[in-house]
């Protein structure tokens, strides 16, 4: 066993030296050095992360009865997926399994707050970008027409969000994760209602001047970054996007938003289920010798609410530190999230 001194990067000694170099790779889930701009149908590096990169959880996860059900009946209603449960129970990774496993490209993510509103899903429109354009235009020494004309171009200031891309037509669905709805305020998800229910929504900024665009088109670019074609100001789906909004049971939701969705409860996961997630992110060793570590956290999310992502945290650095004292270290990492009574 090692000296907990030998696993030390930085030594609170405040003398400078190379330790950083001793540094091992990040766990996957939080590796960004494979960062890029993928395709819409290409997995992202954050699916990479959360599918346990080289060894996608996709091809490990087995789901229960129950769950398999939900999926596919929200599938087959295309009605969206409310999946509640303790942080870390899968939630967010179901969206990424689904689209891994249909081929359906990159989930499209939109992480809710506080502050979160509707538009903020479907489009921004920087009328502040457009001003500028238009007054450098205006003043311009050569008063080119064309540059002016093409600072009136509305549609080049519009990005459209996650959920707005989603809606946008396709012969395929997307899929679209609204992760942690209930930390939003108490607006949005009545706001939500009217746009999951018609699968389409308008851009005022494009259907005021629709009659002046050409065939009333307008280029606007998607949450991918590539340029859509929006037709009269208003964007509507051909194939409802499987929708998977995550809650971690902190708020109740309205009876109509609960109505127009399948709901699927994920309970506490089981040992098989951990040393899974565990065996998809850091691979058979890992699992094996943190097997004592997954039983000694069931045993405390009896009482505690604890989250996965510490039990990976746990594994991972007692694995490739070795440190003296592990278990004291493990139980640091995975510290309760309630507060005892």
């Amino acid at each position: 066993m090692s000296e907990p001194s030998e696993w030390l990067i930085y030594r609170g000694a405040g003398e400078p030296h190379e330790g950083i170099e001793q540094l091992p790779p990040p766990p996957p889930w939080r590796d960004f050095a494979s960062r890029g701009a993928p395709a819409p149908d290409e997995p992202d590096g954050s699916a990479d992360r959360r599918l346990g990169g080289h060894r996608h959880i996709a091809e490990l996860h087995r789901p229960g009865a129950e769950e398999l059900e939900m999926i596919n009946a929200a599938l087959y209603l295309r009605r969206p997926l409310l999946v509640t449960g303790t942080p870390g129970a899968g939630k967010s990774t179901l969206a990424h399994s689904v689209a891994h496993e249909l081929g359906l490209g990159r989930v499209l993510r939109w992480p809710i707050v506080s502050r979160t509103t509707l538009l903020d899903g479907l489009y921004h429109y920087d009328a502040i970008a457009r001003l500028q354009d238009v007054q450098i235009a205006a003043h311009s020494a050569a008063a080119d027409p064309d540059g002016a004309r093409a600072a009136d171009d509305v549609g080049s200031y519009i990005r459209l969000g996650p959920l707005g891309t989603a809606l946008l037509p396709s012969d395929r669905p997307r899929v679209l994760l609204i992760d942690e709805l209930d930390k939003s305020d108490i607006d949005l998800p009545n706001d939500l209602l009217n746009v999951l229910e018609e699968g389409e929504f308008g851009i005022p900024e494009l259907e005021r001047i629709a009659d002046r665009l050409p065939d009333g088109e307008a280029q606007v670019l998607d949450d991918d970054g590539n340029k859509v074609t929006v037709r009269g100001g208003r964007v509507q789906c051909t194939s409802f996007p499987f929708v998977v909004l995550t809650s971690n049971g902190e708020r109740d939701f309205p009876a109509p938003l609960m109505r127009r969705c399948i709901h699927l409860e994920l309970g506490r996961p089981d040992h098989q289920r951990l040393a899974t997630f565990v065996r998809a992110h850091l691979g058979d060793e890992a699992a094996r010798s943190g097997d004592d570590l997954i039983a000694h956290f069931l045993e405390r999310s009896r009482s505690e609410l604890l989250a996965t992502d510490q039990l990976l945290n746990a594994i991972y650095l007692t694995d490739a530190a070795a440190p003296a004292g592990r278990d004291r270290l493990a139980d640091l990492l995975i510290q309760r999230l309630d507060r005892p009574r």
